[in-house]
């Protein structure tokens, strides 16, 4: 094995080369948020004293797979889990700082995932494109995210902490980054599900201003945040199952208790096909907080306000994104009910009449897709619209030939494409049986590596007037407004 050593403002780092990239794993971006620390805000860590051996991914943050198909092994998780990792370009011993920096936020709902999934794998961003990239892991669930305000002032970041991490570890790339490589300047986040839920939130907040400078956005927007009000509920229902209620408890719980009480507190919100719950958002009631001094706004008015004034966008969804959860048997009755439950009954029409051919279930996904994905993005991209024009929007329309063609375009199938890792662990799940799409993966990376690199894919960038999308299919190529009578539906709803 082939080791390097890097030395930054952090302390002496040693790290490999693997696949004809540098990989520097599981450093330490801020103390480990253990004991007293737990539910507290990241705490600045102190310089290595010794060189500090990167050849190992850190552990995630303690999580309980939610059986899906991209979340359904076990994996090996910590409470001390504060790391992030680096690939870059083996040219990065010329000492030139000089590369784009792209730091990917994992998905997983708030609740589960790492930085390390083979799926970002940033080797091909930094082999092939000189792009040094980072991922990194965060506190997830009621460790990231639960609201303990009631119980004190030393709970008062407890219902941001996930988020707080995610800025120290931006804040760590602005210091250290150029060691690898990388120009602090020069950082575009990017996350998919909630790590794009992240993204929103990050550009409507203030405290993330000037520690990126683009921002890409799959399967998610800035709508996913809970207000103080609903927090607080859940926060108080965590408590109960936890069966704690004051600091010293909550210290002394285990990570496995906290898991579980968790689990059931999200089951008491949570309801029917876990489209929406009773606070009146989706997926989830562990999400980060708005109204608190981290994010003084709700993140979509925060960057209508212009928060993210200057940062380039690259925002887009998936055709069939709720695929990836099976609703079982539809009917004509829970196809109304969950219209109108988003308001949208009237619509239904519409829907009907764009796709004639769709049955009840097909008609479903159609609809949660856009409610949780599709119209959240294009509200985003509206927003930051006011304040800057590079704006870029995209459909990922290329359909799985898995379980008979059943998936579709369904949620997280296109990250493989955009990192170019068709041939890495589980992918091959996803994609289904024949050859590899490797064609498509190719103009996909592509496109993110330009974006990265130059702030501008290969496409006209998005308006209110024109809505130009890139469609990334068998056949690529840029549609004006795709599926925008259904778009329509939603124009004083979502």
């Amino acid at each position: 094995m082939q080791t390097i050593s890097v030395t930054c403002s952090a302390g002496e780092i040693q790290g490999r080369v693997k696949e004809d990239a540098l990989l520097f794993a599981g450093i330490p971006y801020a103390q480990p948020p253990v004991g007293n620390l737990r539910f507290q805000a990241p705490q600045a860590l102190s310089p290595f004293a010794e060189p500090f051996s990167a050849l190992k991914f850190g552990p995630a943050a303690p999580q309980i797979p939610s059986g899906g198909m991209t979340d359904n092994a076990p994996v090996r998780w910590s409470e001390d889990c504060l790391t992030l990792n680096i690939s870059a370009p083996t040219a990065i011993q010329s000492g030139e700082a000089n590369r784009s920096v792209l730091v990917w936020i994992h998905g997983g709902g708030y609740r589960t995932g790492q930085g390390a999934i083979p799926w970002y794998n940033g080797t091909r961003f930094a082999r092939d494109h000189d792009i040094v990239v980072v991922s990194m892991n965060y506190r997830l669930g009621a460790l990231g995210f639960a609201d303990l305000t009631h119980l004190g002032e030393e709970f008062k970041t407890s219902n941001v902490n996930g988020m707080l991490d995610q800025i120290a570890a931006l804040q760590w790339v602005q210091r250290n980054i150029s060691a690898f490589g990388g120009d602090p300047s020069k950082v575009t986040i990017a996350g998919e599900s909630a790590g794009a839920f992240s993204v929103g939130a990050l550009l409507g907040c203030p405290a993330a201003k000037g520690l990126f400078s683009r921002a890409i956005a799959q399967s998610g927007a800035a709508q996913h945040t809970l207000d103080p009000a609903a927090a607080q509920t859940v926060g108080r229902a965590f408590c109960a199952e936890l069966q704690q209620d004051n600091a010293v408890g909550l210290l002394a719980a285990s990570a496995e208790d906290i898991l579980a009480a968790q689990n059931a507190t999200a089951a008491q919100f949570e309801s029917g096909a876990g489209i929406i719950n009773s606070l009146g958002t989706s997926v989830s009631p562990f999400y980060p907080v708005h109204n608190t001094e981290l994010m003084p706004l709700d993140p979509l008015q925060a960057i209508k306000s212009g928060n993210a004034a200057g940062v380039d966008v690259l925002i887009g969804s998936n055709s069939d994104e709720t695929t990836l959860w099976s609703y079982g048997d539809v009917d004509e009755a829970k196809l109304q009910r969950i219209a109108t439950e988003f308001d949208v009954a009237d619509g239904l029409s519409t829907y009907r009449g764009c796709r004639p051919n769709a049955n009840a279930e097909q008609l479903l996904v159609a609809l949660t897709s856009d409610h949780l994905f599709r119209i959240p993005c294009i509200r985003m991209a509206e927003a930051q619209l006011e304040h800057t024009p590079n704006v870029w929007m995209y459909l990922f329309d290329w359909k799985s030939r898995a379980f008979d063609g059943r998936l579709g375009a369904t949620h997280a199938l296109e990250i493989p494409f955009a990192f170019n890792n068709l041939d890495r662990a589980g992918v091959d799940v996803f994609i289904g049986p024949g050859p590899l799409p490797q064609d498509l993966a190719d103009t996909m990376h592509q496109a993110w590596s330009d974006f990265i690199k130059h702030g501008s894919p290969d496409w006209p960038s998005y308006t209110t007037a024109q809505r130009s999308t890139m469609v990334f299919a068998d056949t690529s190529s840029t549609v004006e407004d795709p599926m925008g009578e259904e778009r329509l539906v939603w124009d004083g709803v979502r």
